[in-house]
């Protein structure tokens, strides 16, 4: 005699996990797309050619305000425009928008995407970008605050992910 295994009755379990494979699949797909603000970070502290540009897709007041030393300046809107002119196409491209909260940063990837190019998403932003306490450059020059004990260790070189 079998007997039916108990109802799950959490919102987590409700929709079982995916199978390890389509979890490989899945993850290894998103880390295609996506980098973190402190991988990018680290990549361009280490200092010579990090083996990528950094693409600000905001508007020209929202640059003015703070963005990652270094940083293109391409507003989505100019992408298929601009973007031959000023990017090496062999070069991977990281964009970046506002935060979690902006989807410029995905639709600048399109963009680019549809051009050609190789494209990683910065996830976080230049909010997390500020609050993990990294140097950023305004019109008045570069400032750095310290980092938001909510997404960035305090009193370590890393958060160890």
């Amino acid at each position: 005699m079998t007997s039916d295994p108990p109802a799950v009755t959490n919102a987590v379990l409700r929709v079982a996990p995916a199978s390890p494979a389509a979890a490989v699949a899945h993850f290894g797909a998103s880390l295609a797309f996506h980098a973190d603000v402190s991988d990018v970070a680290a990549a361009l502290a280490a200092g010579g050619d990090p083996g990528f540009v950094v693409l600000d897709s905001r508007s020209t007041q929202s640059w003015d305000q703070g963005h990652v030393p270094g940083a293109i300046h391409l507003p989505t809107a100019l992408v298929a425009e601009q973007a031959e002119r000023l990017l090496d196409r062999s070069v991977p491209v990281v964009t970046y928008c506002w935060g979690p909260g902006c989807n410029g940063a995905t639709r600048a990837a399109l963009a680019l995407a549809e051009l050609g190019f190789q494209v990683k998403e910065m996830l976080g932003g230049f909010e997390y970008w500020v609050r993990e306490g990294f140097e950023f450059e305004t019109w008045e020059g570069r400032e750095r605050r310290g980092p938001d004990p909510l997404t960035a260790p305090v009193d370590a070189e890393d958060c160890g992910c």
